[in-house]
């Protein structure tokens, strides 16, 4: 019998290794796996690439795992926003390294790797900084750049609800990057505000197949999330 479901964090978090690539759903806070990251804090693993929308806010999250000296590399699109203290210490300070990628290609780079597409050509970033060093080609009169799938070993994503197979459906705009997250990684877990038996979930409302999914727990976040 398929039972994705873990009953601790620790379940959740078990054997994530130092030096890991971690993939982080969510746009700024909506749709991010908080407790999943305070659990990732928690079990220790450190030399993390992590990957993100942004680099985190105030000191909790992302930006506590950061502070903690727990991550080597952020890959993200908006490293500078409101709150953004720990990630501009760390970097002024030769602490962390960053890489900018569009948001569009940021998604598309992790698309790709879920679908076992290695790399693709775009007109994004063509004539500027971010695109040096990359190869690039014409097609039909116009440049693009050759960008290369973004794989993650771990995916934390966040969804509305799940069931024990691991399917997910995301609520209104939480959906963002969790799903392709959640297909470019060789371990993706899921916190869930809702547990659903086999067959509640309507098939056309499943985002993220559970065939992309390997542990899910649920997390209570209150009555606002009812």
């Amino acid at each position: 019998m398929i039972n994705k479901i873990v009953q601790s964090m620790a379940d959740a978090m078990a054997g994530i290794r130092d030096g890991s690539t971690v993939l982080i759903g969510g746009f700024g806070a909506v749709g991010q796996p908080d407790q999943l990251i305070e659990a990732l804090i928690e079990q220790g693993a450190k030399d993390l690439t992590c990957v993100a929308n942004n680099a985190g806010t105030g000191r909790v999250g992302l930006a506590k795992l950061m502070e903690l000296g727990r991550v080597r590399k952020i890959i993200c699109s908006f490293p500078r926003s409101a709150g953004s203290v720990v990630f501009e210490d760390l970097y002024r300070a030769g602490k962390l390294e960053l890489e900018i990628v569009p948001q569009g290609t940021m998604a598309e780079r992790m698309r790709a790797a879920g679908a076992g597409v290695p790399a693709f050509f775009t007109a994004t970033s063509v004539g500027t900084i971010l695109a040096h060093g990359k190869e690039e080609r014409e097609f039909n009169g116009r440049r693009y750049v050759m960008e290369h799938a973004l794989k993650g070993d771990v995916a934390l994503v966040e969804a509305w609800e799940g069931d024990r197979w691991g399917n997910l459906t995301y609520r209104a705009s939480g959906r963002n990057f969790n799903p392709v997250m959640a297909m470019a990684a060789d371990l993706t877990i899921a916190q869930v505000s809702h547990l659903r038996e086999l067959g509640e979930l309507v098939p056309e409302n499943v985002h993220t197949p559970g065939i992309f999914v390997h542990r899910v727990i649920q997390v209570d976040r209150g009555p606002d999330w009812a």
